[in-house]
C-alpha cells in the first residue's frame, strides 16, 4: 500500500512539474502571420516596427483615419490568442470614426521573436506607446488603451505608469488566477502560475475614465470577474454589459457598441 501511495505521488508531482514548465504555452496561444498590412488593413494601413527596451523588434500596423480624423490614438493590446489580423474588423470600423489605431502583436506573436510573459507584454506595450508618441504623433491626453481580455490586464498595468486619456477593458477579469481556477478546478492554479496578469489590483490605481464592456453569457471570463473589475475601477464612467454575449461573438469584437464605447472616450 505504502508503494502504491508513493507511487501515486510522484505521478501527480510529475504531472505538476510538467504543467510548471509548458504552463505559458496553455495561457499564450499565437497565430501564424498576419500577411502584409495593406492587403489585409486597407490603404491606410502600414507595416511598422515597434522596438522594446530589451532589444526585440516587433512587427505591428498602424490604421490611419479614413474618416474625419479626431486626433485621437488608440493602442490596442489583444488577447491571449491568434494575431493582429484577426481584429481587423475592429481597426477599420474606429479608422472610419477618424481614429488612428495601432494593433500590437505581442512577442512571440504575429512573427514577432520572442517568448511571451508577463513581463514581456508589458514591456511590449511600454515600447507600442512610446511608439506612437515619438513616431506617430500621438499625445498622451488624446490616447486612449484598448485591452480585451488578458489585454485589459496589460494595458491596466500601462495605465498605472502612463495615465491615457481613456481606457476601455473589454471582457477583463481579476486576475489570471481567477479565471484559470474555473477552467482547471483540480488543480492548484494560484500556486502554480508564473503570470499573475492581475486587474483588480491595479485598476485601483487608475483614476481615466474607464469603460467596462463584457458579454452577459460570457464562458470564458465569467461577467461576475468584469463587473468585479469595473466596481473596483475609480474613473469608471459606464459599464457595458452585451446580454447573450459569449466571449468571441462579433458583437465583442467590433460591434456598434463597442464603436461607440470608444468614440465616448475620444471624446
Amino acid at each position: 500500500m505504502a508503494r502504491t501511495v508513493l507511487g501515486l505521488v510522484a505521478v501527480v508531482l510529475l504531472m505538476l512539474a510538467l504543467l510548471w514548465a509548458v504552463q505559458r504555452r496553455i495561457i499564450y496561444l499565437p497565430g501564424g502571420h498576419p500577411g502584409p498590412a495593406s492587403a489585409v488593413a486597407g490603404p491606410t494601413a502600414r507595416e511598422v516596427t515597434v522596438p522594446t527596451e530589451d532589444g526585440l523588434e516587433l512587427g505591428a500596423w498602424l490604421v490611419g483615419p479614413t474618416g474625419p480624423d479626431r486626433g485621437v490614438h488608440v493602442l490596442f493590446a489583444a488577447g491571449n490568442a491568434g494575431h493582429r489580423g484577426y481584429r481587423v474588423g475592429l481597426a477599420r470600423r474606429l479608422a472610419a470614426e477618424g481614429f488612428s489605431v495601432l494593433l500590437l502583436d505581442y512577442r512571440g506573436f504575429g512573427g514577432n521573436p520572442g517568448s511571451p510573459s508577463e513581463r514581456g507584454l508589458a514591456r511590449d506595450v511600454r515600447a507600442a506607446r512610446r511608439f506612437l508618441l515619438e513616431h506617430a504623433g500621438a499625445r498622451p491626453d488624446r490616447l486612449i488603451y484598448f485591452g480585451e481580455s488578458l489585454g485589459a490586464a496589460v494595458v491596466t498595468g500601462l495605465a498605472v505608469e502612463h495615465p491615457p486619456a481613456g481606457l476601455l477593458l473589454r471582457s477583463p477579469f481579476r486576475d489570471l488566477a481567477s479565471v484559470g481556477q474555473l477552467h482547471y478546478p483540480f488543480l492548484p492554479v494560484r500556486l502554480m502560475l508564473r503570470d499573475r496578469l492581475d486587474v483588480i489590483g491595479p485598476i485601483q490605481r487608475v483614476r481615466a475614465p474607464t469603460i467596462v464592456a463584457y458579454g452577459g453569457a460570457d464562458r470564458i471570463v465569467p461577467p461576475e470577474q468584469s463587473e468585479a473589475v469595473a466596481a473596483a475601477a475609480p474613473g469608471l464612467v459606464r459599464t457595458l454589459r452585451l446580454p447573450g454575449a459569449d466571449h468571441n461573438d462579433p458583437v465583442l469584437l467590433d460591434g456598434d457598441e463597442i464603436i461607440a464605447a470608444v468614440v465616448e472616450l475620444g471624446l
